[in-house]
């Protein structure tokens, strides 16, 4: 019999075999996501298909690490480009004289696209392995099985690679394709002799074509699955700002619990999630809490998201197309069933650490939401099994009662206010701005220094603003974070009918927290403001003249400035605090290792501004010691939260004396003009 026909229906078999085991796997995969709760992620098209052709095809944030960055690029475009020589050998495998020739000159330019490629994967192959096994970069390193797996992966790519390349020399020693263009395939086939030459093409057809379909089917099983998924994943990310949180309707019956108390309540897209996570271990090595010793693990919550749904997901699937119906349970499925996945999968000690401060997040290749998973978790320890911090409760008590989280009477809200000239907005009911102060700026006496400093620009620039004095009560920030959604409903649907009564339209503050939750959180609950940061403002102040800075100074001062994560990481706002040092006289900007989106947080968000650290290094004490070696003489803030914790910081190490903390507005105020 004729050995091509043989070929063939060989061939054949094995391709649908191959065929019917992974999609039958990969349908299994995909079917558990129906567990989840469903969340419209296909709305604004052209935003997806721009965002997922800069951040999947084009690895924008992967060369955030760019040694990693580049290898693994070379590798993915590599594949992409393979897929075409792929797909040629595949068709080779029915009818052997098939070439793609018939494109010509498109046919040349990916001949040699992958001849190029090829020698880069393979390099870059050989630099991962040196990563991971020799250098053993920390962030790579893991379980057992999960440095076999990444072992067994770059093997199965190395050999796919090889194969091709010994393939297509002997192929160029064979055929004489016009429009071919493979110049290092053809060195390597001078090498091989000419009688055999079809012998060694056919050896290493079967041996590419056998790995490449081991390989698809291999993924589904490895830690790589997301070869498959994380194109779709980068697809349905969330396009609102970096950390959005989705509103909890309360008024919707029939619910008996909230936040996420297994995979049934996690949306369908942080399931995806767990299949599309690399394990590249970029999420941790950036996380405050984790690069400070302590429990919290992003990488490891995503990865547990993954072993609780392929776990649970076949029960909880049977259930779902019983309709409500029994289903009978073996001892295991039963055991399965009745474990939780907070706690028994996730550390629930471990969730109290973040600090929400979206490294992790701004640091995902595939754009994985693990705050929003987190803070969903906290939701279902406070608000389903009311168990949470017992430092919690007095904050939470506190925003009940005084709308504040300490224990300050609402009353108190605008002393600080007192003899300044500043005016009520019941006062001034004319006012174009209105001064959102903020339970930081009205009740820290540091930070009421804050306040005074700003509010004092605004009446030498001549701005027309008011403050809401007692009217004013938290945000919801700081109870939202804290997985407390209930109580941030209540102030934030009380503060919207006072905002209302006084038809603000435009708002200030000081705090990066009071921005964000009043620019990015508030229009879920149907209202929209202008909402701008004092940084932004001060800046357009100086830039439209308004505010007048002194003469040139003969002294240079070293300044650092700190990047609060919710002014930079959740709103991209980087310049507008350093133009305004920048613009003034004498002072040398110092930038500490890690900055602008970089940035390290203070340590205060997600509610830890109200709780202990009781495990690992403070994470305040690992930022101030980062801008002490800028050998700053002070160093410059945005933000009150930030303001406490590293005056905390530089209290700790006994330097108060030498180093100054100060607001931005405030040192704007000792350096403006006031004649």
């Amino acid at each position: 019999m004729d050995y091509y026909l043989v070929k063939a229906v060989v061939f054949g078999i094995i391709l649908v075999f191959s065929a019917l085991v992974l999609s039958r796997k990969l349908y299994q995969l995909f079917s558990y996501l129906q567990v989840g709760k469903e969340i419209n992620r296909s709305d604004n098209i052209n935003s997806r298909i721009k965002n997922t052709v800069k951040v999947a095809f084009f690895q924008y944030r992967i060369f955030r690490d760019k040694s990693a960055g580049i290898l693994h690029a070379l590798i993915f475009w590599g594949f992409l480009t393979l897929l075409f020589s792929a797909s040629e050998s595949i068709f080779q495998g029915f009818y052997n004289g098939f070439s793609w020739s018939i494109l010509k000159y498109f046919y040349s330019f990916i001949t040699f696209s992958t001849d190029f490629f090829c020698v880069l994967v393979i390099v870059s192959i050989i630099f991962n392995l040196i990563r991971h096994f020799a250098i053993k970069v920390p962030r790579l390193q893991g379980k057992k099985e999960d440095m076999v797996d990444a072992l067994v992966v770059l093997i199965f790519i190395f050999s796919i690679v090889c194969s091709l390349i010994i393939e297509n020399a002997a192929s160029t020693k064979i055929h004489n394709e016009y429009w071919e263009f493979k110049p290092i395939a053809a060195y390597f086939g001078t090498l091989i002799p000419s009688n055999s030459a079809v012998f060694i093409y056919e050896i290493f057809w079967w041996m590419h074509i056998i790995l490449i379909l081991a390989f698809a089917n291999y993924l589904p099983y490895s830690k790589h699955l997301h070869v498959y998924t994380s194109i779709q994943n980068v697809f349905h990310a969330q396009l609102k700002p970096i950390n959005g949180l989705e509103r909890i309707d309360f008024e919707q019956e029939g619910v008996e619990k909230y936040g996420i108390v297994d995979v049934d309540d996690i949306s369908r897209k942080s399931l995806f999630d767990g299949y599309s996570c690399t394990h590249c271990g970029r999420c941790s090595s950036v996380c405050p809490a984790n690069t400070t010793g302590k429990l919290l693990d992003p990488r490891e919550i995503i990865i547990q998201i993954r072993h609780r749904l392929q776990d649970i997901g076949p029960i909880k699937l049977r259930q779902i197309k019983t309709n409500g119906t029994e289903v009978i349970l073996s001892d295991h499925e039963s055991e399965l069933l009745n474990k939780k996945f907070v706690g028994d999968y996730q550390s629930i000690e471990a969730l109290w650490q973040c600090t929400t401060c979206a490294a992790c997040m701004q640091e995902c290749p595939i754009m994985i939401e693990h705050v929003p998973a987190i803070v969903g978790m906290r939701r279902s320890l406070v608000l389903t099994d009311a168990e949470f911090p017992s430092l919690l409760q007095s904050a939470f008590s506190n925003l009940e009662n005084n709308g504040t989280p300490w224990a300050f009477s609402s009353s108190e809200r605008s002393d600080w206010a007192e003899g300044s000239g500043i005016k009520t907005a019941a006062e001034n009911p004319d006012f174009e701005y209105l001064f959102w102060v903020g339970c930081a700026g009205s009740f820290d006496d540091r930070a009421k220094k804050i306040s005074l400093a700003f509010a004092r620009l605004l009446q030498i620039a001549g701005v027309n603003f008011a403050i809401l004095g007692n009217e004013e009560q938290c945000n919801g920030d700081v109870a939202r974070r804290a997985g407390n959604e209930y109580l941030a409903d209540m102030l934030i649907k009380a503060n919207i009918e006072t905002l209302s009564n006084y038809k603000v339209k435009k708002i200030l503050t000081i705090c990066p927290h009071c921005f964000n939750t009043f620019k990015n959180e508030y229009p879920d609950f149907g209202v929209q403001f202008e909402v701008i940061h004092h940084t932004q403002f001060l800046n357009n102040l100086i830039k439209s003249g308004k505010l007048k800075l002194r003469p040139n100074s003969s002294q240079s001062t070293n300044i650092s400035y700190h990047d609060s994560c919710y002014l930079g990481r959740y709103n991209q706002i980087y310049d507008e605090p350093r133009n305004i040092l920048k613009s003034i006289s004498g002072f040398s900007l110092k930038e500490p290792l890690r900055n602008h989106d970089r940035g390290f947080c203070c340590g205060a968000g997600g509610a830890q501004m109200f709780l202990e650290e009781t495990v690992g290094k403070r994470v305040n004490i690992e930022r101030t010691e980062e801008l002490i070696n800028t050998h700053t003489e002070t160093i410059a803030l945005n933000c009150p939260f930030c303001m406490t914790m590293i005056s905390d910081g530089i209290k700790a190490k006994d330097l108060t004396e030498k180093i100054q903390v100060k607001d931005l507005a405030e040192i704007l105020l000792e350096n403006v003009q006031l004649d």
